[in-house]
Parts: C-alpha cells; structure tokens; sequence
C-alpha cells in the first residue's frame, strides 16, 4: 500500500505537524472574528482535520481517523490554548506560519491522493481528492467564519493551485509506478514551493478573460 512508504510513526508524526499549523490558523482567525474560546477551538479543529474528515468519508474509511486518533483530536486544541494565551506573539510570526502551513499543504495533498489510491479510487479523482485534503479544512474555517473562502478569492495567493499540483505529480508518479518515499517527498516539496513563491510574489490564478469590460469590479 502506497500509504505505507513512510513508516508509521514517522506519518503520524508528520501528520501531526501538519494538524497543528492548520489549526493555529483556525484559532488566529476565531480571533480575529472575536470569538469565544469555544469558537477558537471549533475552527481549529475544524482547519486541522476538515480535509481528512471528507476524504475519509469520501473513501468509506470509515471511522475517519480524527475519530480514532486521540493526538489527532488534541492536537488543534492545544495549539488553540497556545493562541489563547499568546495570540499577539503568534500574529507576529505569521510568516513562520505561513511557511509550515505551505508544507502542511504539501504534505496533506500527497498522502491524501495516496490514501484514496489505496481505497480503489481512479487517478484522477485521487488527485481531486488529494487537493480536498490539503484545502478543505481551510474551506470549512472560512465558512464558519462568514468569509468567502480563501481558495476562491483572486485577492489571495494561489493556494489550490499547489495542492492540485502536488497531487497530480503524486497521481502520475502512481501511474508510471514511480511513487516511493523519495518521489512522494518530492511531490509534496513542490506544492510546499509553489506555495512560498505565491506568497512571497504574491501569485494569483487569472480571472476571466477581458471581465473588467463587461462587469464592475466587486469587493
């Protein structure tokens, strides 16, 4: 099985990592809506495991493993104690953050287009649902939080576009039996690039072509 490249305390260690930026920008954002702590912590937990939650759903792996894995479950609220208490010092390492949610991005839609590889899917709809593991707790957060979600805003770095792009080289390198630890490494480094160069270029998806002659900008 495709999920078994890397060992299993390694994964689960690296899943963690990856739960823990997500739900710190779950928390941020509760607090800047100005949300109780319960709110901080229904939008962690909500960023953090989100994605997973669908895919596993998605796939008929079923408990998901937010449910079954008590550290999945602990980890977004103790990173929402951490933002509770020390929220003005973590805004200021926002770019820090930024920089581990990209290799959580990465690390999410590679090991989520394998999972669904794992669980009968064809290639193309793992590569789907490989981007939905990376972005669709981010989705849920903006929802909760009566925002349009991010990943449909042009006035946001691309975020979708790495993390389909991370899948798809994952989906191919399974498709020309390509796939082990170091070429999934490698997927999940280039969705984690891309993500930084939109961040630091500030990179956006094109809109439609020629709008701003038949339609008034919007807020």
């Amino acid at each position: 099985m495709f999920i078994d490249l890397f060992s299993p305390s390694v994964q689960h260690s690296l899943d963690l990592v990856g739960i823990f930026v997500f739900a710190i920008s779950g928390a941020l954002l509760a607090v800047r809506k100005n949300f109780d702590v319960f709110g901080m912590a229904v939008l962690a937990e909500v960023t953090a495991l989100g994605g997973g939650v669908f895919r596993d759903l998605v796939i008929g792996a079923v408990p998901p493993a937010a449910f079954t894995d008590l550290g999945y479950f602990l980890t977004p609220l103790i990173a929402t104690v951490i933002v509770f208490f020390l929220h003005p010092e973590v805004e200021r390492i926002t770019a820090a953050v930024g920089v581990f949610d990209a290799a959580g991005l990465g690390l999410f839609c590679v090991t989520g287009t394998m999972k669904a590889y794992d669980h009968g899917l064809g290639l193309t709809f793992c590569a789907v649902l490989g981007m939905t593991t990376a972005i669709g707790g981010g989705v849920l957060r903006d929802l909760l939080a009566h925002d349009v979600p991010s990943v449909l805003r042009w006035d946001r770095g691309l975020y979708a576009v790495p993390a389909i792009v991370g899948a798809t080289i994952a989906a191919l390198l399974i498709q020309f039996d390509a796939l082990n630890g170091g070429t999934s490494a490698l997927a999940a480094t280039v969705a984690f690039l891309i993500r930084l160069m939109a961040m630091r270029f500030g990179w956006r998806a094109p809109r439609a072509w020629n709008r701003r002659s038949t339609a008034a900008e919007e807020v």
